[in-house]
């Protein structure tokens, strides 16, 4: 079994510790962009999970500057304990959809301070052309940037049927753009999406084994009031899976999740006012600790039953 710190799989804390010898947290940003999946230019709506905050429910207000965002974020996690350390999240919508100048202006804002360690992108797949490559690569050389990407699954039907808006070829192009200027990539995939087995779910994990990707979020689907997906939810209901069968699960994710690949999420907390289901998942310090009694028990490892 390999070791990570305390944890039976390779943790972004692990990571951040190594390198920077202490825990770091992230600053969620809004930097007031919306996303072509909502404004007509692939799609209106956005994606049928998506809440009308673009998943950024726990971002900054769009209002202040980003440096007031940053450090109002600051205030209230010095509130609980001493931090010293800031990953500068830019999560809500898509955060490369917007003129360079000013993308180039919020990011510079955003690691002109000197606690924040590293830049981190929520986009799309297909909202990286090369004006926007050229400025990542740029900031990059001064402080680490990771991109998000929401691929959720690499099936077609899936992908249609939750109205993502591109194709895998898309993904490929931008995981080996990024990847050719040193950009870390981390990858969204979505558990128990309508319609997919535990082979469809494995099938997308296997192949994010084999590509050149730094990091994963495998995310828990929630199903958030006024989303289209509430309503599917309410006029045909699928099935959502209870706390024991998504910890089962992740199980066998993390087993067969290729080692070198950082987790930086197992699961989320949705909104409480917005959670329709399941609503278990609210209690994301619950989930974690029994997961972690639960690897133990069985002697679950990443990696476990990776074979490359």
């Amino acid at each position: 079994m390999n070791h990570w710190g305390e944890k039976r799989y390779h943790s972004m804390d692990y990571d951040l510790k190594t390198i920077y010898g202490e825990k770091v947290y992230k600053i969620t940003l809004n930097g007031g962009m919306t996303c072509p999946n909502r404004d007509g230019t692939v799609g209106k709506g956005g994606c049928i999970f998506c809440s009308s905050k673009g998943s950024g429910d726990f971002a900054g207000n769009a209002r202040a500057s980003i440096s007031e965002q940053i450090a109002c974020g600051k205030e209230a996690l010095q509130r609980k304990r001493p931090v010293h350390s800031y990953i500068a999240y830019f999560q809500a919508f898509t955060n490369t959809y917007a003129p360079v100048p000013y993308l180039k202006k919020l990011y510079r804002e955003a690691i002109r301070d000197p606690e924040v360690r590293i830049l981190s992108i929520a986009t799309r797949p297909d909202c990286l052309g090369e004006d926007v490559l050229v400025l990542l690569d740029k900031i990059n050389q001064i402080k680490p940037v990771w991109i998000e990407l929401g691929l959720q699954t690499i099936h077609s039907e899936t992908a249609s049927y939750i109205r993502r808006g591109y194709d895998l070829t898309a993904f490929e192009d931008a995981v080996r753009h990024l990847r050719s200027l040193g950009i870390t990539v981390i990858v969204h995939m979505i558990l128990y999406l309508p319609g997919e087995s535990r082979k469809d779910m494995l099938e997308t994990l296997d192949y994010l084994n084999h590509m050149d990707i730094q990091g994963i979020k495998l995310q828990l689907l929630h199903v958030l009031k006024d989303t289209v997906l509430a309503s599917e939810y309410r006029n045909h209901p699928f099935h959502i899976p209870d706390m024991m069968e998504y910890i089962q699960f992740l199980g066998v994710c993390i087993a067969r999740l290729n080692p070198r690949i950082t987790i930086h999420r197992l699961t989320g907390d949705g909104p409480s006012e917005l959670l329709i289901a399941p609503l278990w998942a609210g209690n994301k310090r619950t989930v974690l600790n029994t997961l972690h009694r639960y690897l133990k028990e069985q002697d679950i490892w990443q990696g476990k039953e990776y074979y490359d």
